[in-house]
């Protein structure tokens, strides 16, 4: 092989090596050259999606009302619905053991879930038990539970109501059950409750005012206007949510006048 060929070659290596280096480097400081690109921060979960009417576009206060109501009556009633036919089943069972009929398998399992569902120890055995269960079993007025989720949702504006089917205001107490409050106590630990859809959302409040001890008042009032068999008027069982409410009386109060002032809009 001549000298100029072994030259040649000699060159081409170096060329070929300050090649890769020079790739080399170039792949190192690229990223460098510009700015990263900005990600765009996942939306939290209660504002990743709205799962209500947007009552707040309707400028109208009295089409804002009749959508409203119209969105929460349908649900409101299928579960008063609902109730009615547990209390006449109930009710059935009862007459039928006073008769000293055994209940069946399927209606004792019945009987004992319901009266689980609604804060009982158990399936009642004695006539104050079962008085007990039946004064839970029974409906809430839809006028009454309409112009309460009204109150305690801004009229179904607030995030907990829009992004959590929450249109009454409960509360939950384990950690990740709902929301946090912007001005909860630092003591404090509870949430406000979200729910999975309305219907979730109307059963609970529901059960939750015929279940829970705070609402026995309501309970007794609408158990005695049954025994005198007068109407459950929403005024009359509004009386007996003065526990809802820090603000008792003048709760009640509220309630009973936004009854009277918004029936119009509930047709």
């Amino acid at each position: 092989m001549s000298q100029y060929s072994m030259h040649k070659k000699s060159w081409s290596q170096i060329l070929f090596r300050s090649l890769i280096t020079l790739i080399f480097i170039v792949a190192l400081i690229y990223p460098f050259w510009y700015p990263a690109p900005k990600i765009k921060p996942q939306q939290e979960p209660e504002t990743a999606l709205l799962l209500v009417p947007d009552f707040a576009k309707i400028r109208s206060v009295k089409k804002k009302k009749q959508a409203f109501f119209s969105y929460l009556r349908p649900e409101l009633e299928k579960q008063n619905r609902v109730i009615k036919q547990e209390r006449r089943f109930l009710l059935e069972l009862r007459q039928k053991v006073q008769q000293g009929k055994p209940p069946s398998a399927n209606e004792q399992q019945r009987l004992t879930t319901l009266a689980v569902q609604y804060q009982m120890n158990g399936a009642p055995e004695n006539e104050v038990q079962w008085n007990t269960l039946l004064r839970r079993v029974d409906t809430i007025p839809v006028e009454l539970t309409l112009v309460q989720a009204a109150n305690e949702s801004a009229w179904g504006t607030s995030r907990f109501a829009k992004h959590g089917y929450n249109f009454f205001g409960l509360w939950c107490y384990r950690k990740g059950c709902g929301f946090v409050p912007k001005q909860r106590d630092e003591e404090a630990a509870h949430e406000v409750a979200k729910f999975r859809d309305l219907s979730h959302a109307v059963r609970t409040y529901l059960l939750n005012l015929n279940s829970y001890y705070a609402y026995s008042d309501l309970r007794m009032i609408r158990a005695d206007l049954r025994q005198k068999e007068q109407s459950l008027t929403p005024e009359a069982i509004a009386q007996g949510l003065i526990n809802y409410s820090t603000r008792r009386e003048e709760y009640v109060d509220e309630l009973v006048a936004m009854i009277r002032h918004n029936r119009k809009y509930m047709q």
